[in-house]
């Protein structure tokens, strides 16, 4: 089965296509190698995918004959993701709320002024 139709049997992917861009992008490795959509998976490989800045790692256990339910996804794949992966985003997610929220627009002349001072103290 292509790579790209795997990750959307598996629903890493809503659409085929957003997982054939992926693989364009080289967003997915097999084996450490990036790989191109049209790549076939056996089973025990390992697959790594980029997506919303996390590495997801897993293993391919069996070959899926079409999409499958989300309760059934784990036949048919072992996710092997290290818990670091999802503290990090968790982390960069917190930081980045704390300084500004979304949709307050663009940093005011006073946010300004104190990024330059914290630099100055930095250096």
């Amino acid at each position: 089965m292509r790579i790209d139709k795997y990750l959307w049997c598996t629903r890493y992917y809503k659409t085929r296509n957003m997982a054939t861009e992926a693989c364009k992008k080289g967003q997915v490795q097999v084996n450490g190698k990036i790989a191109k959509p049209s790549r076939n998976v056996f089973p025990l490989e390992e697959i790594k995918v980029r997506k919303k800045q996390i590495f997801y790692e897993l293993t391919v256990m069996d070959i899926p004959p079409s999409r499958v339910g989300a309760k059934l996804v784990d036949i048919y794949r072992k996710d092997t993701t290290p818990k670091e992966a999802f503290e990090n985003k968790e982390l960069q997610d917190l930081s980045q709320e704390y300084y500004r929220k979304k949709g307050e627009g663009r940093p005011t002349k006073k946010d300004r002024r104190d990024i330059e001072d914290y630099l100055d103290e930095v250096e």
